[in-house]
């Protein structure tokens, strides 16, 4: 019984050992998501004061990025010139402006430039939290039929469009 008793600690060692190793081979980036494959939920958001507002409706007929963004978002400023490029090469984005006053989203636009067909103002969060966003940026492929194909979370860089975001659109795009 006693040796039982030695043996403990080097089991509990081993065990964690084992949990470390699993944990440091995953990529911290990746979240998962409940929603892949998924239709987007339905939504309907008011514009940003007086523009056009965004619902699930506008995004099914083809592949198109939704962009979770804030105007207090550091990351999204870092982010935003990669999106200003995407959209100037013909990829449909759509925004979610994400508990932000929408004057306050407006200015931030008008300084950064629009790359987004639509925006919905989503003040309350209520949306954001449909589509299990953790924080922002986060950006999301939807296929033409409507599925989440893809959650991004983060602030998209240059070398993501070329690794990522690039072939999974040329692909659902086929």
């Amino acid at each position: 019984m006693r040796r039982l008793l030695y043996l403990v600690p080097v089991l509990v060692f081993g065990a964690v050992g084992i949990g470390l190793a699993v944990g440091l081979t995953r990529d911290p980036t990746t979240l998962p998501s409940a929603l892949i494959d998924r239709s987007v939920p339905a939504f309907e958001l008011p514009g940003l004061e007086g523009g056009d507002g965004l619902s699930s409706d506008d995004l099914k007929g083809r592949v198109v990025l939704v962009n979770v963004f804030a105007s207090w978002c550091v990351p999204c400023r870092v982010e935003h010139p990669v999106l200003m490029r995407l959209a100037a090469d013909g990829v449909p984005i759509f925004g979610i402006n994400y508990k932000d006053p929408p004057d306050q989203a407006k200015a931030w636009i008008a300084e950064m430039g629009d790359p987004f067909e639509k925006i919905g103002a989503d003040r309350s969060g209520r949306v954001g939290i449909e589509w299990g966003v953790y924080g922002v940026p986060e950006t999301f492929v939807i296929d033409a039929e409507g599925r989440i194909r893809y959650r991004f979370v983060g602030p998209i860089q240059a070398r993501d469009l070329d690794r990522t975001l690039r072939p999974m659109l040329a692909e659902l795009s086929r």
